[in-house]
């Protein structure tokens, strides 16, 4: 139901690291970049997750990626750790949302509450 989202970043080329490595654990890369300081993430189809330069980023967000199964979880756990986040919740299981409820937390670089989450047993 989301067409995209923007998270305001102090640092471009930083977060674009950061996500350049870890949205790659789950099979999305930069599709779209304007001005080098506008990038937008996704798949063949389009760009869905988007970073923009800000000198005031937003107050802190939080946002999901869909994992195609829990291995794609814990890559983007300890890849975002490898990248310098703050881990928020490691991978596991969050039966208080459904019984299958597989994801993991972190903290981006800009203090954004960024989540994996694979549904499936």
């Amino acid at each position: 139901m989301i067409d995209h989202i923007m998270l305001r970043v102090r640092d471009y080329a930083a977060s674009k690291r950061f996500y350049d490595a870890v949205l790659g654990t789950l099979g999305y890369r930069m599709v779209m970049e304007f001005g080098g300081d506008r990038g937008g993430y996704g798949d063949t189809r389009k760009p869905y997750f988007w970073i923009g330069a800000s000198q005031e980023p937003h107050p802190r967000t939080h946002i999901a990626f869909m994992a195609k199964d829990r291995a794609a979880v814990d890559a983007f756990h300890a890849k975002a750790l490898e990248m310098g986040a703050k881990s928020d919740g490691a991978p596991g299981v969050r039966a208080h949302y459904h019984p299958n409820y597989y994801g993991a937390f972190i903290i981006d670089p800009d203090g954004h509450n960024v989540e994996a989450v694979c549904h499936t047993p």
